[in-house]
């Protein structure tokens, strides 16, 4: 199956084994991982290479994940969903250091959650950041996604639990500021 995304500015596609170099060399930054649960650090090749051969195009939307290409540019993040512990779909996302300020991800997301609510029946969408991710949280309010908690969350990269603000986006919260 070929997936595709295409929004103004960006393609957002099905990871491929030739990303690798790509994620790596994103990943392999503390300012990056260090902002992620489940991302080591360092982040070498090996990593990347692993976590592509998890990634299949048949895969249901809860599993799917999307390369967030620059034209012109290459690789510059991934956002996609899993099954987050409590058995409700979670988005998470990252983007390469030399490509925030740009509005890249709150354009990216808005293409990924399109996409998944119409693909899938879900009625929301969980995510959080760590409560020093400004930047992180900023799209997603952008996005309507709203504060539902605070908990502590495992980061790799820290190998530390991190304070986390929890939050969540519903269908018709979606729906309404689509309008």
């Amino acid at each position: 199956m070929s997936l595709a995304l295409n929004t103004d500015r960006l393609i957002l596609r099905l990871p491929r084994m030739e990303d690798a170099e790509r994620i790596a060399f994103h990943l392999n930054n503390f300012g990056v991982a260090g902002n992620l649960a489940r991302v080591p650090y360092p982040y070498f090749m090996a990593d990347a290479k692993a976590w592509l051969r998890t990634r299949h195009a048949d895969l249901p939307p809860q599993e799917t994940n999307f390369t967030i290409e620059v034209p012109g540019e290459g690789v510059a993040g991934s956002i996609g969903f899993h099954m987050g512990s409590a058995g409700e779909p979670v988005i998470g996302y990252w983007l390469g250091q030399p490509f925030w300020g740009r509005g890249y991800m709150t354009e990216a997301a808005r293409a990924a959650l399109d996409w998944y609510f119409d693909v899938t029946a879900e009625d929301r969408v969980l995510s959080g950041v760590f409560d020093f991710n400004t930047a992180s949280l900023n799209v997603q309010t952008k996005l309507g996604f709203t504060e539902i908690g605070r908990s502590t969350m495992h980061c790799l990269a820290r190998n530390a639990e991190v304070r986390h603000i929890d939050t969540e986006l519903t269908r018709e919260a979606w729906i309404g500021q689509k309008r």
